[in-house]
């Protein structure tokens, strides 16, 4: 009876249906007193229906399971980077001096740091945990623009051209973006989409900082700057903090959702701390820009996903259903023998 149901697990797991966990929880980078801890939430649901009401139309609807950073990218983080392996290799990422703004700490989002130098972060996190990097940089400027994969690479991906499917550690794209943000799996009943990060298609409520349900950081003053990014609102139905007001953020995806050039702008969503209209915020609002430019409103989030599995078409739950029956049934009849 094992042998068998070893030989179904198998076969779940050459259809993709049976995947290895992503990295749910706090993860760990760098070494010594230069070591960061990143909190993951794993948004589920796999397979779930696009939303048609947002921008882009569709949008939303990813066939497997991931994880995303609970924050936005902080200071410390680009700093530590920096010190394990930025300022070693002359790939110093900078970020924008919020002294002015409201000061710098911690726990303050980094910001003025452009698509590509995120690119180089999110490598170096997958480089120093023994993952293979997720974007092709053949050159050594922190902010020159990548490279896109060929059909000769290792975890080439005809879908998706930008990232390496051989890769842990990612930029959200614009899918796994909308999803963390407006997906809730239990809107009526049976999963559906808000308007707003919130878990509303009310606009939430203006704040300049905290973590009350159904609060954003947006229509302050300039000068205020951005809250820490754990003190960034009320979390998303998944329970991510951010995802609207605060500081943009940087999608994976190129403006026309395409990413078959590696000149193309970059989607850019999600509101800033000074935007004095809700709509920013909300689904219907993406932005795009240069993929190296280093704005000071412009900060970005990781995402974990399965390397190579995770781009695998979702199989329908009937696929599931017919394998798992086959296993109570050769134990049926391995006990009637």
């Amino acid at each position: 009876m094992k042998m068998y149901i070893l030989r179904i697990a198998l076969t779940l797991m050459s259809l993709g249906i049976l995947v290895a966990p992503t990295h749910a929880g706090i993860v760990t980078f760098g070494s010594g007193s230069n070591t960061f801890a990143m909190e993951l939430v794993t948004i589920g649901n796999p397979g779930n229906a696009a939303d048609t009401n947002g921008v882009p139309n569709p949008a939303g609807s990813v066939g497997y399971t991931y994880d995303i950073g609970k924050y936005a990218v902080s200071q410390d983080m680009i700093t530590k980077y920096n010190a394990n392996f930025g300022s070693p290799n002359s790939m110093v990422i900078p970020f924008y001096d919020l002294s002015a703004l409201g000061g710098n700490g911690p726990d303050k989002p980094a910001t003025g740091v452009s698509w590509n130098q995120a690119a180089r972060f999110v490598n170096w996190l997958n480089t120093s945990t023994g993952n293979a990097p997720a974007y092709n940089f053949s050159t050594s400027n922190v902010n020159d623009d990548i490279e896109l994969w060929s059909i000769s690479d290792p975890g080439y991906d005809a879908s998706n051209p930008y990232r390496s499917n051989l890769a842990r550690y990612v930029l959200p794209s614009y899918n796994e973006w909308y999803k963390a943000a407006y997906y809730d799996p239990n809107k009526s009943g049976g999963g559906g989409y808000w308007g707003y990060s919130t878990g509303s298609d009310t606009a939430p409520t203006p704040v300049a900082s905290g973590t009350t349900d159904g609060t954003s950081v947006y229509d302050q003053l300039f000068v205020q700057g951005p809250a820490d990014v754990n003190q960034a609102g009320g979390l998303s139905p998944y329970g991510v903090m951010g995802l609207g007001g605060n500081v943009y953020e940087w999608e994976e995806t190129s403006d026309d959702l395409a990413n078959s050039s590696a000149f193309s702008s970059r989607g850019v969503r999600g509101g800033a701390w000074f935007d004095g209209f809700s709509s920013a915020l909300s689904s219907s609002n993406r932005l795009f820009d240069s993929a190296g430019n280093e704005c000071l409103c412009y900060g970005f989030r990781v995402a974990t996903v399965t390397p190579s599995i995770a781009h695998v078409p979702e199989p329908s739950m009937m696929v599931v259903a017919t394998l798992l029956g086959a296993v109570g049934y050769i134990g049926k009849r391995r006990m009637k023998k």
